[in-house]
């Protein structure tokens, strides 16, 4: 095996080829007529799979792969460099050989005869990685006796290296064209060449040597799917030309020529962990940046201990109230997870953009202070469709855009402490999951249990992490149909997972563990989860653990207490008016909260009218991307912790109201006097309360004004003169009324007490109580409500269950099968699929259940008709000249692709109302930007605002403002 070290040495490929077997041609370029024999792709491929292996898969990864191997490691390691070396043995057949003339001509000059392409009109039925799925099966069986049913679990890695592994139905139309993979007449010589590729590959890879131990091997789908990756990975890096030149050119031998490559790459290690020593106190210490005086949460003490105490991979769940420092404690116990699993990084999910953007920060500081980092640079990448906004991921962007391209003919789509890097090759939709440390929202798990092209890749960019999932409560019906089926495959690849909450319900709690582990409600841990689901101490830590009856930890509270005195408010702007009047008449900063931006912007403009333009300021998500983050951090400046308004230059305002959707909700450490929001579910309730008097301002909040020293909630949105009382209908579609019912319903005995301290809730204290109270399942209405509240709480109840069968049903279409039993191969694992799936906004449609949406880029045409920028852009972006016959300068790209704005419903409530808006704003295409050159912004759709900031679309009115965002009416 020491000649593995370097890759295989270069006489094998070579000098014992025949001349014919030499011409197979792998990798041609039409620009300069470059090209690459076949054996030395599959040397450069194998050398690349070794090199992975060795220097960047992490042994959690790695050991997926060895534990179903006679000698485990050894074995896997072989088999990884084998299955890459052959991947493309299916470009030695006439289907694929006759796509470049003149190197077709040379095979045929050399006995392997093949028709014209013209000629063969269904030589698309047998892309190469279905050919040579078949022929490294064929070879299996002749050369090496296997049985011809084992082949498949191994053959499928070539089948699937460009992304979808082949069906049944493929194999079977390529199994009834035997010429599209040997020509009549010269099959013998094909099939010759064939194997004689083959046997070389084995030989040279020491595979040879194995095979006759590897017949009875049944392989995991879990290990087929990440050699299936590993594969892909090898053969984008040995693809690229930048690294691998064609041939006539420089660095055609070895061993120059792989370590050269390698050095170009400059891939950048994983991250190797060592288990934390010291007391849990200690370890805070030493991770994370603590207050002067702070002391370690039991929360956190408790979190690790339970992590030490686990025997391998499991689950662990944190429910703990806001502000207790649950990613902390999960970042604590990442660390010590990823040591005992070999884990190469970490990936921290969150439901929003917002919430990633904030996370970032929090987790570079986390990695400044990680041992076990690489010398030279570890890989970060921040993981949602607007991450080039975020200034500190920015900055860690570096080098050109090196990408491996694939110049495959038959291939539909081509691929795209220590310091921090975002590596110029872990990029793209495709391969930036890859790098070993990730923040980015949870549609990139979600993704992993989606049915689409290059599936395997995510499921290797996860199955060497740990995941880290907060905010668990923020998902729907739909979207937990997909993280149960993702839970379910890390629970497969032995990936550790932690999830936090403070909000979330005992029955999710059981399932989130059950899909984990696998267990089916039968045996003797049944009675274990069973517990798991009635049980409601708070602070709660679970652990589960496939195989084992899972443990719950009941750590102390940290004595963190907020009193909220809590009571209903006429959903009237007047009364909303004279009651903030009052609120505020000694100073004082008011949050309120509206479902919908309609009722934000209604609200908005009533509020100026009494109190000034300047004391209203609106937040919510229709606003143009730039303006959204300065608005964030304008919030931050000014509601921030104290140290963060300090660091960033501001002053917490003397009087002020701010009127925002949920944006406000989680993604903000913000801190504001009074609440003032419309009904929502109560879990969302309680998250709301924890933007109220976040932060201690003084002794006993002595540095607010008197009136709002004690923490205040007013719950508006409701007719309260209804039985029961009505929700306001933007709410009820938002939310469904059922939710809001049970929310009303937990809730009332406040809403409606006489006395102040019988509308006090405590928090902490009470947020598990009520959110259990919320969420169970009641066998009559009188349960949980007066009995006159029974008519609207069935048929509400009936409604909801509809909605939420009708969103699991639509979410199994494409949904990933559970992983079978070992040795049946991944063939047809994503049929039906969705095709790509990415974080835009249509690929987030198909693992949320938003609907369709549309995304334009936001300018402004002047009265001469000129284009530029909008002019209130800072840093030297607004105003910025758009030509309409060139591409913009890179500095306007760059601002223009910035400007992104979502529509509103209005526009996507019907799929000829989308045609319709499509079909207007494709009337302003400038056509000169539609080219690689102008890779911004191509193929965007463009909203083209007058100087008033007015435009009308789709018989809609828009109107734009820098102080309230998008406002739409209905056209006169």
């Amino acid at each position: 095996m020491g000649s593995m070290d370097s890759g295989p040495p270069p006489w094998p490929w070579k000098d014992s080829l025949s001349e014919v077997a030499r011409s197979v041609w792998a990798k041609h370029d039409y620009d300069s007529d470059g090209w690459l024999p076949l054996y030395r792709h599959m040397a450069d491929s194998a050398f690349v799979a070794g090199r992975l292996w060795d220097e960047w898969l992490p042994r959690q990864a790695r050991d997926v792969i060895g534990v179903a191997l006679p000698n485990s490691s050894e074995d896997a390691r072989r088999l990884a460099v084998w299955l890459a070396a052959t991947h493309d043995i299916g470009k030695a057949t006439p289907a694929f050989a006759c796509q470049v003339e003149h190197l077709a001509d040379d095979m045929r000059a050399h006995g392997l005869d093949m028709p014209l392409q013209k000629q063969m009109a269904d030589r698309r039925l047998a892309p190469h990685g279905l050919a040579g799925q078949l022929i490294l099966g064929e070879w299996l069986a002749e050369r090496h006796t296997w049985r011809e049913r084992d082949t498949n679990q191994f053959a499928v890695i070539a089948g699937g290296h460009h992304g979808l592994p082949p069906s049944n139905t493929a194999i079977m139309d390529v199994e009834n064209r035997p010429a599209l993979l040997r020509t009549p007449g010269s099959a013998d010589v094909w099939k010759r060449v064939q194997f004689e590729l083959l046997d070389t590959a084995a030989s040279a890879t020491g595979v040879d040597e194995r095979l006759s131990e590897w017949r009875t091997v049944k392989l995991p789908q879990t290990a087929q799917v990440l050699l299936t990756a590993l594969v892909i990975t090898a053969d984008w890096i040995a693809s690229n030309a930048d690294y691998f030149p064609y041939f006539p050119g420089e660095r055609s031998n070895d061993p120059e020529r792989s370590e050269e490559a390698w050095r170009l790459l400059d891939l950048p290690r994983q991250w190797e962990p060592h288990e934390p020593g010291g007391t849990a106190a200690e370890l805070f210490a030493e991770r994370f940046e603590l207050p002067e005086g702070a002391v370690i949460r039991p929360v956190q003490e408790q979190a690790v201990q339970a992590a030490r105490s686990m025997a391998g991979a499991g689950l662990m769940i944190i429910e703990a109230p806001m502000g207790e420092g649950k990613t902390e404690a999960a970042l604590a116990v990442a660390e010590i997870f990823a040591a005992r699993t070999g884990a190469g990084g970490c990936f921290v999910a969150l439901p929003t953009m917002a919430t990633s953007n904030a996370m970032f920060a929090r987790f570079t500081h986390w990695l400044d202070r990680l041992p076990g980092m690489p010398e030279e640079a570890a890989s970060i990448f921040l993981a949602h469709s607007k991450a080039h906004l975020n200034k500190e991921f920015s900055s860690y962007l570096g080098g050109g855009p090196r990408l491996a391209t694939d110049t495959d003919r038959d291939c539909e789509g081509a691929p795209g402490g220590a310091a921090l890097v975002a590596h110029r090759w872990l990029r793209g939709r495709k391969k930036g999951m890859l790098a070993s440390f990730s923040v980015g929202t949870i549609d990139q798990l979600l993704f992993a249990s989606l049915k689409s092209r290059h599936l395997a890749l995510r499921h290797l960019a996860m199955a060497g992490k740990v995941v880290i999932i907060d905010e668990a409560h923020a998902y729907d019906t739909y979207m937990n149909t997909y993280l149960d089926r993702a839970l379910a495959w890390l629970g497969r690849y032995g990936v550790p997972v932690v999830i936090l909450s403070a909000t979330l319900p005992a029955g999710r709690r059981r399932e989130l563990a059950q899909a984990y582990t696998g267990a089916r409600g039968r045996g003797p841990a049944e009675q274990t989860y069973e517990e798991i689901g009635r049980a409601s101490a708070y602070p709660l830590i679970t652990i589960a653990e496939p195989g084992a009856a899972p443990c719950l930890y009941t750590p102390e509270a940290s004595g963190r207490a907020t009193d909220v005195r809590i009571e209903p408010l006429d959903d009237d702007l007047a009364t909303l008016t004279t009651r903030l009047e009052r609120e505020l008449a000694d100073g004082g900063c008011a949050l309120v909260i509206r479902n919908t931006v309609a009722r934000v912007h209604e609200t908005a403009a009533h509020l100026r009218e009494h109190f000034g333009e300047e004391l209203v300021t609106v937040a919510h998500s229709r606003f143009l991307d730039l303006d959204r983050a300065a608005r964030d951090e304008q919030l931050l400046r000014e509601y921030g912790p104290p140290a963060k308004v300090a660091d960033l230059g501001g002053k917490r305002p003397d009087r002020h109201i701010v009127v925002a959707s949920q944006v406000v909700e989680q993604s903000l450490d913000v801190d504001f006097d009074l609440l003032i929001t419309d009904l929502a579910p109560v879990d969302l309730v309680l998250q709301r309360m924890g933007r109220l008097h976040r932060h201690p301002r003084g002794p006993e909040q002595s540095e607010r004004p008197p009136r709002l020293r004690t923490a205040h909630c007013l719950v508006t949105g409701v007719d309260w003169t209804e039985t029961p009382p009505r929700p306001v209908r933007g709410s009820r579609t938002v939310y469904g009324e059922y939710p809001l019912l049970r929310s009303l319903a937990v809730l009332r005995s406040h809403l409606e007490a006489r006395t102040d301290s019988e509308r006090t809730l405590r928090l902490p204290d009470h947020i598990s109580p009520l959110v259990q109270a919320a969420y169970r399942t009641a066998e009559t209405m009188t349960e949980i409500a007066p009995p006159d509240w029974e008519q609207a709480l069935t048929e509400a109840r009936t409604a909801q269950e509809v909605k939420q069968a009708d969103k699991a049903t639509r979410a199994r279409t494409f949904l990933l099968d559970p992983a079978a039993r070992d040795g049946r191969a991944v063939v047809g694992w994503v049929d039906a699929g969705v095709g790509e799936a990415d974080d835009s906004q249509s690929g987030k449609a198909q693992v949320r259940d938003t609907g369709e949406s549309l995304e334009v880029l936001v300018a402004r045409r002047t009265a001469d008709g000129s284009l530029t920028t909008v002019p209130w852009l800072t840093e030297e972006r607004g105003g910025l000249s758009l030509p309409t016959e060139s591409v913009p300068e890179a500095a306007a790209a760059r601002a223009l692709a910035a400007s992104g704005l979502r529509l509103p419903y209005q526009f996507t409530v019907t799929g000829l109302m989308i045609d319709r808006t499509i079909a207007e704003l494709e009337t302003d295409l400038v056509e000169a930007w539609q080219t690689k050159d102008a890779h911004w912004i191509a193929g965007e759709l463009v909203l083209f605002l007058d100087e008033d900031n007015r435009a009308e679309l789709a018989g809609y009115k828009l109107h734009y403002t820098e102080s309230d965002g998008l406002e739409v009416t209905r056209a006169e």
